[in-house]
């Protein structure tokens, strides 16, 4: 039976496991810190398609914490890597921001409106109704459908946004075509995490604060998974599935090292 032990390498989702709108969660500077020290290989991974790993590592340091851009692993990264494996050097059709567009470009792959192999929809806080229209055209016409990640709606300041999901659902009903969804709970966003780092499913685990992303996906990709309860999921939620993490915790506090009890000095006994 595979325990936290035998764990070399760490994935963790970032929204509810390391910071709570811009604020660290306690522990999350200080589990970073120790797997930096240790040379614990780990990513950082995020559905959000619309920053780079640079710019998402500059906005966790302007939260207090430190992940290097390296480290990062964003569902427009998966999504780039995927389409690369299954057609080197093709083009798509782009529904995103700066980190999707960039991702396919250090791919390889060429941004065009003209007869594209792909359409890829990603997050964005700009979406086109032109846009929407050439990408239901494109599909029409025989491009392939992919999506960054399933999730229907965003968090803002003023209230839930649209997202991806949304958008990926209008385009379904007007073409009749579900998209290929690359981030999570597609297991193969963690593989290809995985094979980023060079590690393996059995000494490899997820620390995630969702039962039907995270945890589902990290059971399907056969990592040790730990489910933290400082985000999404509470106590009741897991009872609703009928899958469970390997762990739960309260937060990734629970996973730092405990503090060496000093020994007392023979001479004043």
């Amino acid at each position: 039976m595979r325990t936290r032990s035998d764990i070399d390498c760490w994935l963790t989702d970032m929204d509810g496991v390391l910071v709570h709108e811009n604020t660290p969660i306690p522990g999350a500077s200080d589990l970073l810190q120790q797997w930096r020290e240790q040379g614990v290989p780990f990513l950082v991974l995020t559905n959000n398609s619309i920053f780079t790993p640079r710019d998402l590592s500059a906005r966790l340091r302007a939260s207090g914490l430190i992940v290097p851009e390296e480290s990062i692993w964003t569902s427009a990264l998966a999504t780039a890597d995927f389409l690369k494996s299954q057609m080197p050097g093709g083009s798509a059709f782009v529904i995103g921001e700066a980190g999707l567009t960039t991702a396919l470009h250090e791919a390889g792959f060429i941004m065009t409106e003209t007869d594209p192999d792909y359409v890829v929809v990603g997050e964005t806080r700009n979406y086109s109704f032109e846009a929407i229209t050439k990408a239901i055209r494109f599909i029409g016409a025989g491009a392939r459908f992919i999506a960054t990640n399933p999730d229907a709606t965003g968090p803002s300041t003023e209230g839930l946004l649209p997202a991806t999901g949304a958008i990926s659902a209008l385009i379904t009903k007007a073409t009749g075509m579900e998209p290929y969804v690359v981030g999570k709970p597609n297991p193969m966003m963690f593989r290809s995490a995985m094979n980023r780092l060079g590690a393996h499913s059995e000494n490899t685990g997820m620390i995630g604060d969702r039962m039907d992303t995270d945890v589902v996906a990290g059971i399907e990709a056969g990592l040790h998974t730990v489910l933290v309860l400082s985000g999404i999921s509470d106590e009741s939620e897991i009872q609703r599935y009928p899958f469970r993490p390997d762990e739960v915790l309260g937060s990734v506090a629970e996973l730092l090292d405990p503090e060496p009890v000093e020994s007392e000095d023979p001479q004043l006994l």
